[in-house]
């Protein structure tokens, strides 16, 4: 496995080598059951996964997991496909929503800034043998505080240190 992410002032990217072929990462990306398994942060589940993967069509996710001090919470997030290359890359707009998938700030949550949260994502999957070279890239995090930031660094590295595990599984 490798991982890295790098930041600089606009850009935030995680690289990961995912040991499967990438037809199977990109299942384990884009199916809601298998959504379900990895999507959030570790000790969280995602008890719901709306996808409708086509250029256009919307997703929304729900993670849900214990908060120190505050019981457990949801949080939703949502997005809009703009580009769909099977089994190559995915680029979306994304954003945090309430559980109607209506657009939120980090605010709403208690958590971070009173920005709007809506950026660009892009995700590539590149063949490498049989394995898969993993990119998930925010071109443009300029909008986003430290908070913000560090949130989306620890949530995406748990996710995909979980995605890792439901590979392995399959």
């Amino acid at each position: 496995m490798t991982d890295t992410m790098q930041k600089n002032p606009k850009e935030l990217v995680f690289t990961r080598i995912f040991d499967a072929p990438r037809e199977k990462v990109w299942e384990v990306w884009t199916e809601p059951e298998m959504i379900k398994k990895w999507w959030g942060p570790k000790d969280f589940t995602a008890p719901s996964i709306e996808i409708d993967l086509r250029e256009g069509g919307k997703y929304l996710y729900c993670m849900r997991g214990e908060i120190p001090g505050q019981g457990e919470k949801e949080y939703w997030s949502g997005g809009i496909f703009q580009e769909i290359r099977k089994p190559e890359k995915i680029v979306a707009i994304d954003y945090l929503t309430d559980e109607k998938g209506n657009k939120v700030t980090p605010a709403y949550y208690g958590t971070g800034s009173d920005n709007e949260f809506e950026t660009t994502v892009e995700v590539m999957f590149e063949e490498q043998g049989d394995k898969t070279k993993f990119n998930l890239r925010y071109p443009d995090t300029s909008r986003f505080n430290e908070k913000d930031i560090s949130d989306m660094q620890m949530g995406w590295n748990q996710s995909l240190d979980k995605v890792e595990d439901v590979l392995r599984a399959m």
